[in-house]
């Protein structure tokens, strides 16, 4: 039987959120380096660049203390050796490959049509806790910013109309603005403050917000038909997670959330390329919403 790696990837998402025991992101404490279950972008060791997309839940999901991944023979580049018995967790590179159509009979360059396209490879990756030899930096302090400041300064730089009160949050696709209960509605816990829950709700309705025809113009329907809106919900759930992750917040899931967890589960295991779609669609809500910062809270390339 051949490799399926869209249906591989969706299973280990799949089994990340059933064997939760209650409803909890299976990346919520991972890359956490004070223990306070900050969301931290996984790194490629030897690259230095972020990873992207499906990656970044991907390896989430690994539950692992560092935020370093590098191949076999990249931890070997450096001298680095990967521990006796250890289990890799796969990533996902996409390479760019050109096939030609036209008339293979024809002797001018005319003929023929170089059409590019995608083709997604599968590679195993071992985190820095699974090798010797890796001199990983101490944590460094924490920025001298006030996360929530940057948060706040996030949110009104993108210009999204958002107004307060009641007790839901929603965004309204008709009349295009966000609806947030008032601050002091929000419950901090044992992980989270009362601001932190607010921005991590915040950010999630921004994701939303992006897909109007206007910006990101996210259509779902023909993709995923009766099931589109729980494919949204995942999105939007996505992008908050990244973007939580980019503005250095603890996050924690929405008190509704576990309404949306059989839904996402039916999307994933109807369509094996649905945690695929829903990622990239997260990630370009991400770069949109970014885009509309300045440099300094701008997401990691």
């Amino acid at each position: 039987m051949s490799f399926d790696l869209y249906a591989t990837v969706t299973a280990r998402i799949v089994s990340a959120l059933e064997d939760a025991q209650k409803w909890q992101r299976p990346w919520t404490s991972a890359f956490a380096p004070s223990g306070g279950g900050a969301l931290v972008r996984p790194v490629n060791a030897i690259s230095k660049r972020a990873y992207q997309g499906i990656n970044v839940p991907l390896l989430w999901s690994a539950r692992r203390n560092s935020q370093h991944w590098a191949t076999y023979k990249q931890w070997q580049s450096i001298g680095a050796q990967v521990h006796k018995g250890e289990r890799s967790s796969l990533i996902v590179f996409w390479k760019r490959v050109e096939t030609v159509s036209g008339d293979s009979e024809g002797d001018s360059e005319g003929d023929h049509e170089f059409r590019p396209h995608w083709i997604a490879r599968a590679y195993s990756v071992f985190n820095a806790e699974q090798v010797d030899g890796f001199g990983e930096a101490p944590t460094p302090p924490a920025p001298s910013f006030d996360p929530i400041t940057q948060a706040e300064e996030f949110v009104a730089k993108s210009g999204a109309v958002i107004r307060h009160g009641g007790d839901k949050a929603f965004y309204s696709s008709h009349h295009d603005f966000v609806q947030m209960p008032h601050r002091g509605q929000f419950v901090g816990s044992a992980t989270s403050t009362v601001a932190e829950a607010y921005y991590g709700t915040m950010l999630h309705e921004l994701t939303h917000w992006s897909g109007h025809s206007s910006r990101c113009d996210r259509q779902l329907g023909n993709r995923f038909g009766s099931e589109a809106y729980a494919a949204e919900e995942l999105i939007a759930e996505l992008g908050a997670a990244f973007l939580c992750a980019d503005l250095l917040l603890h996050h924690e899931p929405r008190a509704d959330h576990a309404c949306y967890i059989a839904n996402w589960l039916s999307v994933l295991k109807n369509d094996k390329r649905a945690v695929f779609t829903a990622a990239s669609k997260a990630e370009q809500a991400v770069r949109f919403l970014s885009g509309l910062q300045a440099p300094s809270v701008a997401t990691a390339a």
